[in-house]
């Protein structure tokens, strides 16, 4: 399940104003059907880098570097957002339109396995952005879990919708149910994991497909 569009519009039109790169961002997604969270969402992900006070920021798949945008509006000029990516084109994009938006000083670009990748990296990251492939976001979750500090908050993207239909989800998380969706299972189990980890407080934020927000808390 997504929000609806008016919804979402509206939620857009309040958040912060998107500038000319993002705008040309936003074009491209809808033109080739590139999932990005979308401007409500991403001026969320802004917000929220703010509100925490962020200096770090870790993204587990950054495609072309949208979410990262958003996320660098937020950072200090002294902070620091690490883009990971398997594709090298999508990941070359990213750093163009990072570069563009003034934000190439704070943004690193690790081509390759995002789970690999953080495991060379010292934290603390003060938020995470989880959204890669959905069968490795508990993976993805424990490879940094102690990276990120008391206050720090881990996002996971595509909790009700995405690469399944809301039905699945909502049948094996709500009904106790099962789903044959690989996909919907991975979300599943991440959210049962979630739900273990008592150093982190989960809630769900029901914008784009579905952010699950895991603050940890001890």
């Amino acid at each position: 399940m997504t929000v609806p569009d008016d919804v979402e519009t509206f939620a857009a039109a309040v958040g912060p104003e998107p500038d000319d790169v993002l705008r040309e961002m936003d074009a491209r997604a809808e033109k080739t059907g590139f999932p990005t969270v979308g401007p409500a969402v991403g001026g969320w992900l802004q917000q929220l880098a703010g509100l925490v006070g962020a200096r770090r920021v870790f993204e587990f798949g950054s495609g072309f570097g949208y979410s990262a945008y958003w996320f660098a509006r937020g950072l200090p000029a002294e902070g620091e957002i690490v883009l990971t990516e398997i594709d090298a084109e999508e990941l070359d994009d990213a750093r163009e339109y990072l570069a563009r938006g003034g934000h190439a000083d704070i943004a690193r670009f690790e081509l390759g396995d995002a789970i690999e990748t953080v495991e060379a990296y010292d934290g603390p990251f003060d938020v995470v952005l989880v959204d890669n492939e959905k069968d490795r976001y508990v993976e993805a979750f424990e490879a940094v879990r102690e990276a990120v500090p008391v206050g720090g908050v881990v996002v996971a993207d595509n909790m009700t919708a995405g690469p399944f239909e809301f039905e699945a989800i909502h049948r094996v998380v709500v009904e106790g149910g099962e789903t044959d969706n690989a996909m919907a299972r991975g979300v599943a189990d991440y959210l049962d994991h979630l739900g273990d980890a008592e150093d982190f407080e989960t809630t769900l934020l029901p914008l784009g497909e579905g952010l699950a927000v895991s603050r940890r808390i001890a």
